[in-house]
């Protein structure tokens, strides 16, 4: 089936915006034409896109699942098009950057920071989400390169894991576990308490998911939070106790929000790593900032 581009380019608008004016707009059309090409393209495919109301437009079914394909298609195109025009330089272009939670706070924001002082010309668009969506974006095209915590599975061709900084996590609960502190806690222990974890589709649930495993143990937290950054605020709640980077839980620790508990196993080490598509070029505004990650690494 050979659908005009121009139908898909417009129908990524209409679907963006939910909003036939905004989306002619921004086509420099008109909206009877934007009604017409949305008329062609729903005939060309043999199903309803779109449905109109006194609300205004939503997605079928359908027009969800092709809206997903298209959005990472012009996405694509896009920066593509930006490589070209900006390879050659840093004064200009975007660099397009995933990352989960723990990797934006324990490492990119700082390198973020330097480079935007260094750079202020580049644009930088960071999609920030779980470690598992992140990598489904890198492996769409839809970003440059990703930067998450281990563990993301097996790393198979095309992709390229590299390793930029260790960390640790620390137990931590609010002050009604205080008396906690003074004892040494096993993970079969924690069961007699209230746990808080990360969703079960992230990096982190994963990783603990294995530690317990090990122990001939499961993990299966009370209360589970989308983000790393809501951890910490429901454990200062006093609604559990919960697996904490330790520079997270730096400030709560020191002003007495929280206290550290002490486990007799030892957590394992955890990574910040960088992953990138080989099959990809990279502009130059992107491989400096991926330089300076792993030059950050080094130091």
């Amino acid at each position: 089936m050979a659908v005009n581009y121009e139908y898909y380019r417009c129908f990524y608008y209409v679907a963006k915006y939910k909003n036939l004016t905004r989306a002619a707009s921004a086509i420099m059309s008109s909206q009877p034409n934007v009604t017409r090409v949305m008329h062609n393209l729903e005939h060309e495919l043999g199903c309803r896109l779109i449905t109109r109301s006194n609300r205004g437009i939503a997605l079928t079914e359908e027009g969800e699942r092709l809206y997903q394909h298209v959005a990472a298609a012009i996405a694509h195109l896009q920066q593509g098009e930006e490589l070209l025009t900006h390879s050659g330089g840093l004064q200009a272009g975007s660099i397009y950057i995933g990352a989960s939670e723990v990797a934006l706070h324990g490492l990119l924001l700082d390198v973020l920071r330097r480079f935007h002082q260094a750079y202020p010309a580049i644009r930088l668009k960071i999609r920030n989400d779980s470690a598992t969506r992140v990598l489904q974006a890198l492996h769409g095209g839809q970003i440059d390169f990703a930067v998450v915590t281990m563990p993301v599975g097996p790393m198979q061709r095309p992709f390229r894991r590299t390793d930029l900084k260790p960390f640790r996590d620390v137990l931590v609960g609010g002050r009604p576990f205080a008396e906690l502190a003074h004892q040494t806690l096993s993970l079969a222990d924690l069961s007699q308490y209230p746990m808080i974890g990360l969703a079960r589709d992230t990096a982190t649930f994963s990783f603990y998911s294995n530690f317990y495993m090990a122990h001939g143990l499961e993990f299966d937290p009370d209360m589970e939070v989308a983000t790393a950054d809501l951890l910490l605020p429901m454990i200062e709640n006093d609604l559990g106790l919960g697996f904490v980077p330790e520079k997270f839980a730096g400030e709560a620790l020191e002003a007495g929000r929280v206290v550290q508990l002490k486990l007799k196993e030892t957590i394992p080490e955890r990574r910040i790593c960088l992953v990138q598509d080989t099959r990809s070029s990279l502009s130059a505004a992107a491989r400096k900032l991926q330089q300076m990650l792993c030059g950050e690494a080094e130091n």
